[in-house]
């Protein structure tokens, strides 16, 4: 589940760098940082869609905060074990999927985020939090991350994908959107329809956000896309076998237009895998079996015509 290695590793696609002050690139250098804006001219208008796009899971969960009540995503008896304190340093070592921060994800070419979100109990101001089995930060301060680093890359696009919401009311969801809105402004790219989206048309209009919302609440902005137009079936399996398996079966049968589509090559723990490894945790567990399937990272992407 850890779909980001350490920064300072070399990824496939080149060194991660930022662009130097003159703006130019040795020949042997490759920024992750701006890969988009590096791509040769003839995919500049090919369909965004058509494009393998790196993403994230829980792309969020590089910090929680063990101090903070467990999640409204956990049962309740979980919720119970959790007064133990040792229970959260536990529940840490299975909550935690990334290593990198959103800056550092970006920076290593990332572009598609998964985030799932939610109320604190006991706040009085309406903040939202990034959750996962335990609180994560703000979710304005990820979102101000994000625009940073968009400011400083105006040809990058990037996916932010709310699909879970756990203790949110209309108020709730009404202040979330507002600070999306406050975040990136004019970035923001509306709905549209997916096969007229290119590199080529979204720097023209200096859009570089797509946010798809996983809630009816999306029809009452412009900027929201349908979840719909962003289905990311998940296989739910410990196998490696079944999960290669699963991303061809379902590789073959996405649509063929009409909306972006989501391979997530991820592992899922099972409770006795949790049980067998309670201490070791996520990464010593499960992480390593996914150098078996490098060859399906975890991408956006729709099938070529």
């Amino acid at each position: 589940m850890l779909a980001v290695r350490k920064a300072r590793r070399k990824l496939r696609m080149g060194t991660i760098c930022s662009p130097n002050p003159s703006g130019t690139k040795t020949a042997s250098e490759v920024c992750n940082a701006d890969w988009m804006a590096s791509l040769p001219p003839h995919l500049h208008n090919l369909p965004l869609s058509n494009l393998a796009i790196p993403g994230s899971h829980d792309s969020f969960s590089y910090w929680v905060d063990e101090k903070s009540p467990v999640g409204p995503d956990q049962t309740q008896a979980i919720k119970r074990l959790a007064r133990i304190s040792l229970v959260k340093k536990l529940m840490k070592k299975w909550s935690v999927t990334q290593n990198l921060t959103f800056r550092e994800q970006l920076e290593a070419g990332i572009r598609y985020f998964d985030l799932r979100v939610s109320s604190k109990p006991g706040d009085a101001d309406q903040e939202i939090y990034f959750i996962h089995g335990l609180f994560g930060i703000k979710v304005w301060d990820g979102l101000m991350e994000i625009d940073s680093f968009l400011t400083q890359h105006p040809q990058e696009i990037i996916f932010l994908d709310f699909n879970h919401f756990y203790a949110m009311d209309e108020t709730h969801h009404k202040c979330l959107v507002l600070r999306i809105q406050e975040a990136f402004g004019n970035k923001l790219c509306p709905a549209c329809s997916v096969e007229s989206l290119t590199l080529q048309t979204l720097w023209e209009k200096n859009h570089q956000v797509l946010i798809f919302y996983h809630c009816p609440f999306y029809k009452q902005y412009p900027f929201l896309w349908p979840g719909k137009k962003i289905p990311a079936p998940w296989a739910n399996t410990t196998s490696v076998r079944k999960l290669i398996l699963f991303l061809e079966t379902t590789l073959s049968e996405r649509a063929p237009r009409g909306s972006f589509h989501v391979s997530q090559a991820i592992l899922t723990p099972r409770v006795k895998t949790i049980a067998r490894g309670l201490v070791g945790g996520l990464k010593n567990t499960l992480v390593h079996r996914l150098a078996l399937i490098s060859v399906y990272p975890l991408r956006l992407s729709r099938r070529s015509q």
